[in-house]
């Protein structure tokens, strides 16, 4: 019986050692970032995504609570205008993001306070290329504590997927704005 338990103190003990050890050998920023060719010129697109008014044209997080409501502050578009949100779906949650840096059809920096989920960065390159527009749309987060970093290695599965989504919508958006004038 002394063998059974010294034997799982033992285990504990590695256990917790592996997961603090690990933790602070792994990364302490997560940088997710997905890309889409859209056929349409890089003002085009740069329309949609810099203007938080049109958010919810390709938000891949507007459908999931159409109770939500959005405030916006600031100018119409470009550095300085910010949008925040609050929803009772865990899922959309309350935060908002301001745009910190605007490089007009190319770039945007943005700054996110995700409330109780932290503070991230996101981005926007516009590059024009063969058939229209390639768009990155990125995230980036800064992992602090031993927890936060091992959360980190799912980060790409979590955001990954709605920035495909939300890319989808842009494209579709742009393209359509394109076509028809």
């Amino acid at each position: 019986m002394k063998k059974v338990i010294k034997g799982i103190i033992w285990s504990i003990t590695a256990f917790f050692v592996v997961f603090v050890g690990g933790g602070y050998i792994l990364p302490n920023e997560v940088n997710v970032q997905r890309q889409a060719t859209i056929s349409a010129p890089p003002d085009k697109v740069y329309a949609l995504v810099a203007n938080y008014r049109r958010f919810q044209e390709w938000s891949p997080w507007a459908e999931l609570d159409p109770a939500t409501t959005y405030r916006f502050e600031g100018p119409e578009a470009g550095v300085g205008q910010k949008m925040s949100w609050a929803s009772n779906n865990p899922n959309v949650g309350t935060g908002s993001q301001t745009i910190t840096e605007a490089t007009e059809n190319s770039h945007l920096g943005v700054d996110l306070d995700l409330g109780q989920m932290g503070k991230a960065t996101s981005y926007w390159d516009l590059k024009p290329g063969t058939g229209g527009t390639v768009a990155t749309w990125g995230f980036k987060m800064k992992l602090d504590g031993v927890l936060d970093r091992w959360m980190g290695l799912l980060m790409d599965r979590f955001v990954g997927p709605d920035y495909e989504k939300g890319l989808l919508r842009v494209k579709a958006v742009a393209e359509k704005a394109a076509t028809s004038g």
